[in-house]
């Protein structure tokens, strides 16, 4: 009890030098400072070498990056934390665990040899995480950030990024020694999108200053030239693509500091299904009664329903106290409207037609994101996203909790149908981390992972000739772990609040736990609840 009493008056300190303009370094232990050193002396290493602007991810330049992992490993076995308050010992083991997933890489995924969509460097939309979900090679080309028409400026930015893109790709054709048959063929898939987002932009960029226009044509050629070697090596390519149930484990623990085994998740992952399922029924039996919930059929209703979901769920949270609500929130809802599609409609839109308000509360990725960026963290260790999507259990398992706890707060209280959507959900998470899981293990392709978590979805809404199915299961195949972090996370975080109402009794609120939450800032869950509580779930020292 009282380190976790410790632990929260470090956290309300740290918000307190944040606000103030002081820095944090000063008031830290001996030693800290060496560890702060040392993680920025580890992220520039991080980052491949550049060859005339070209990230080289040759296997020269990997294995001599992977030989030199283990100086900064050392350096970071040599700081001994034991004695340091829990917020500095967190940091230390944030930087063990981006380390494992250098290491992790290298042995195991080595994206760079086995994932053809490593090397897709064009995003045309803004991820909801801290950081891209999944691998990718450095220097990706965000266009969603530029605005059009272009200046000179930006067009000279982009332009560079472009050019990058022959040069990469044709490294590439070296590099893609793997022979792993799902992530080739998906990946092929994923560069034909990258061609076609760059026809876009020529159209979009017609006509912009500087070179922009001639740069194009020369990556969209060289895009086109790779998917088709892809797709011609694609027939001899016959090893399965999972990690295996060992390395599973390992990374659970040593890099997404999961305090469960594959075979934990797997019970987890049933059970839940099974949870969702029998919930939903119950629901459908409770508002037999009722008239079914019918889809949004115009722009102008999709429109005022946002607007009006977005005033009424800002509304909830104020009154009643379920968390302090900054005034950036509020506009970081309204900036994701979105825009109408009459049909066919994938699975999100299915919940999100029928009730506007429930998909903003998986929104919290946007708050998330604009704390970042208002508000950054006074420790600089947490300041930057973390690497190899370490945040997932804390980002996505809150979304995901988040659902269902608004349902618990009374938020659906008044639309009784809407409380079936939020087991649909839950039904669909667990159905795709099972695929997940089983990809892994080897025992499921990518196309039955996709048929299971179809087949187990209610009311047919996952469907197989859209593409959601198929693309979540492709994000989890290159990045184990990511497709049970939804529930793994929600249940993590689940038992945290149980924590803390045990630990604080009648002083709980929820208003004070979320504010705790949120000042801890993106690191995994289980490293949330040690700072939180004192209740030490990771690894030594």
């Amino acid at each position: 009890m009282m380190r976790a009493m410790k632990s929260a008056c470090a956290i309300a300190a740290l918000a307190i030098l944040f606000a103030s303009g002081q820095s944090p370094i000063a008031q830290q232990p001996a030693g800290y400072a060496e560890l702060v050193t040392l993680f920025n002396d580890w992220r520039a290493f991080q980052k491949p070498k550049l060859a005339d602007g070209v990230p080289d991810y040759s296997a020269a330049a990997m294995a001599a990056q992977h030989r030199e992992l283990a100086a900064y490993q050392r350096r970071l076995a040599a700081i001994d934390p034991s004695g340091w308050p829990v917020p500095q010992q967190v940091d230390w083991h944030i930087v063990r665990a981006e380390m494992n997933g250098l290491d992790f890489d290298q042995r195991v995924i080595r994206p760079w040899a086995n994932n053809p969509a490593f090397y897709v460097t064009i995003f045309t939309s803004q991820s909801d995480q801290p950081a891209r979900e999944g691998h990718f090679a450095f220097g990706s080309v965000e266009l969603w950030s530029y605005e059009f028409p272009l200046n000179a400026d930006r067009a000279g930015r982009l332009a560079a990024g472009i050019r990058v893109i022959p040069r990469l790709l044709d490294q590439a054709k070296r590099n893609l020694t793997g022979d792993k048959a799902d992530l080739w063929t998906f990946g092929a898939r994923e560069i034909r999108q990258q061609s076609a987002d760059l026809a876009a932009l020529a159209t979009k960029a017609a006509g912009a200053p500087g070179s922009l226009a001639a740069d194009i044509a020369p990556a969209k050629e060289a895009t086109d030239a790779f998917a088709q070697w892809l797709e011609a090596q694609a027939p001899s390519k016959r090893a399965p693509s999972g990690v295996g149930v060992d390395n599973y484990n390992w990374y659970l623990k040593n890099v997404q500091l999961v305090p469960y085994t594959w075979q934990d998740e797997v019970t987890i992952m049933q059970r839940e299904l099974v949870r969702a399922h029998a919930f939903l029924a119950l629901e459908e039996r409770r508002n037999a009664g009722l008239p079914a919930q019918v889809p949004i059929a115009n722009a102008d209703d999709f429109n005022r329903r946002f607007s009006d979901a977005v005033t009424a769920y800002m509304a909830f949270l104020r009154d009643r106290e379920i968390m302090t609500v900054r005034d950036y929130m509020e506009p970081a809802l309204r900036a994701r409207i979105g825009t109408f599609n009459p049909g066919p409609r994938e699975f999100f839109s299915e919940v999100d037609y029928r009730d506007r308000q429930i998909m903003r509360t998986h929104d919290y990725h946007w708050f998330d994101l604009a704390q970042m960026a208002k508000e950054p963290h006074a420790d600089p260790i947490r300041r930057a996203p973390l690497l190899y999507n370490m945040f997932i259990t804390r980002t996505e398992g809150h979304a995901t909790g988040w659902e269902e706890m608004m349902l618990q707060a009374g938020m659906l209280d008044d639309r009784p149908r809407s409380r079936e959507l939020i087991y649909v959900l839950l039904a669909q998470r667990a159905a795709r981390a099972l695929g997940d899981l089983r990809m892994h293990a080897n025992q499921f392709t990518l196309e039955e992972a996709a048929r299971f978590a179809s087949a187990n979805t209610p009311r047919g809404w996952l469907r197989l000739d859209a593409n959601t199915v198929r693309g979540e299961q492709h994000l989890y195949l290159q990045q184990p772990a990511y497709g049970t972090s939804y529930i793994i996370g929600k249940i993590q975080i689940e038992g945290l609040l149980a924590a803390r109402k045990r630990q604080l009794g009648d002083a709980f609120t929820m208003k004070r736990f979320m504010d705790e939450f949120n000042a801890v800032g993106l690191i995994p869950a289980s490293l949330v609840h040690w700072e939180m509580t004192g209740e030490k779930t990771v690894g030594p020292p």
